[in-house]
């Protein structure tokens, strides 16, 4: 075939000069076919008339088909055939072929088997891509993973994204309640891999939905759609959008406090960028309203206290008010933190990891109060949730006694503190720290709730009471042994 300058060649010969087609094709040295071929056309074309026979690809080409459908089961997307391989084994049994023929085929059979996309047509208020994406953080000088769940309009482009200690039902549900919140609105259909949290059984094409993500459905009413069973670019928005974020808002690794700062950061900076405005105020019009109330994502658990005032719950461990021992209560489960509500009370922890736990020593003054030895052990813990002068007074005892009185002393102020309240103790043993005082008189009862004044009724207001003395006592122990 004729490059394109030769073809202007011999166009302009005949047809500009005036030459014949004989001369410039033995000029040119063509057939004066060819001539009379780019007289018609003004570029060179290759017509196939008929396929090329391919001897040598026709007596390896059932073999190639058998071992490519043989190992099909035995090869990944990281593990996989290359035409090398294949290519060593049609040698090894004795095939005469050429390791170029065989790579063209087996990439030619790739090219056949691979899905061509469809350009999709995102109408305002019609959908939202929803997943999750692993990023690093530094919270306090310390790295660690989290889990970045992002959603986007698919219409305008807005996004929401949110980073969680785990990658869960809670950290999902959480995570749309969060993004509704943010839009103010709601989206027709939301588009999702098939993750656990939100699928429970898949009978493809249909699924099985779990019981919570199917309350979160019908709660903000929008038709939960899938993509199909590992191909996660059937939502591409937001997997492009995901690793464009993590690029463009997560590099360098970005530091804070807690996640919830880090989030509300990243948030700011999304919110920033240009492009999204005008089109979601025109999507915002075509989307549904919240509901009244938001969705309450935290799962609830119904749990039994131990004799140690403690539940366990996702295999972390919280203490829960003495009393509570032995009784039911129901665990509510949040993204951050467990509140667990028993009869007329309840107590909030932050959440914990697996195997981690959360004890606090003023759930058990009472015991403790009975208990010297247990509150040597667990004093330096008691004091600091405690507080100030808690602090002071340990200090102080440790000064003046031994551990273990001191841990007796300790004992009796918590004692107090069960009986007049926290307060009224605080009051009077920041009185007696004044003068290094840790004898604990002024933490007697009457000390402690002494009134001002006595009501007496005004036909006993005459009489006097004598006070008693010890030594009254005495006389009447010798008056008991003379008789």
């Amino acid at each position: 075939m004729l490059r394109l300058n030769e073809v202007h060649v011999i166009r302009h010969k005949v047809l500009v000069e005036g030459r014949s087609s004989r001369r410039v094709a033995a000029e040119m040295g063509v057939s004066r076919n060819t001539v009379r071929r780019y007289l018609k056309v003004g570029e060179p074309r290759r017509v196939e008339r008929e396929a090329r026979r391919r001897p040598a690809l026709e007596r390896v080409q059932r073999r190639m088909d058998e071992l490519i459908l043989e190992w099909a089961e035995r090869t990944t997307a990281k593990q996989r055939m290359t035409g090398t391989r294949l290519h060593r084994e049609l040698a090894g049994e004795g095939h005469s072929v050429g390791v170029t023929l065989v790579r063209d085929y087996l990439r030619e059979q790739r090219r056949q088997a691979a899905e061509v996309y469809i350009p999709l047509v995102h109408r305002p208020g019609d959908e939202v891509q929803v997943d999750f994406f692993e990023d690093v953080v530094e919270i306090d000088g310390e790295r660690r993973k989290a889990w970045r769940f992002v959603m986007r309009l698919m219409y305008s482009g807005r996004d929401f994204a949110w980073l969680y200690e785990r990658c869960d039902q809670l950290a999902f549900l959480d995570g749309h309640v969060r993004a509704f919140a943010h839009f103010g609105a709601v989206p027709r259909r939301g588009i999702y891999d098939n993750l656990t949290a939100a699928v429970k059984r898949i009978t493809f094409p249909r699924r099985q939905l779990s019981q919570r993500f199917q309350a979160l459905a019908s709660h903000y009413l929008f038709e939960p759609c899938f993509a199909r069973p590992g191909e996660g670019h059937d939502k591409g928005g937001v997997e492009a959008r995901g690793r464009g974020i993590r690029l463009q808002q997560m590099t360098p690794i970005p530091r804070g406090h807690s996640l919830n700062e880090i989030s509300q950061a990243l948030m700011d900076r999304l919110d920033a960028e240009e492009g999204w405005q005008e089109r979601f105020v025109e999507e915002k019009a075509v989307l549904r309203p919240l509901p009244q109330a938001p969705f309450e994502a935290r799962r609830v658990v119904p749990v039994r206290i131990r004799q140690s005032a403690t539940v366990h719950v996702e295999g972390a461990w919280y203490s829960v008010s003495s009393r509570w021992a032995g009784l039911s209560a129901t665990a509510y489960i949040g993204v951050e933190d467990v509140r667990i509500v028993c009869r007329e009370g309840e107590v909030t922890h932050p959440r914990q990891r697996f195997g981690g736990r959360s004890v606090r020593y003023r759930h058990y003054l009472s015991e403790l109060a009975r208990k010297p030895q247990a509150v040597r052990q667990v004093a330096p813990e008691l004091v600091a949730e405690l507080g100030e002068p808690y602090g002071q007074l340990w200090a102080l005892l440790l000064e003046t006694h031994s551990e273990l009185d001191a841990a007796r002393t300790l004992a009796r102020v918590l004692g107090a503190v069960c009986e007049q309240g926290e307060e009224a103790v605080q009051v009077a043993l920041t009185k007696a720290l004044t003068t290094q005082r840790v004898d604990l008189l002024a933490l007697t009862p009457a000390s402690l709730a002494r009134p001002e004044h006595n009501a007496v009724p005004s036909s006993l207001a005459g009489y006097e009471v004598p006070a008693g003395r010890a030594a009254d006592y005495d006389h009447l122990l010798l008056a008991a042994a003379g008789a």
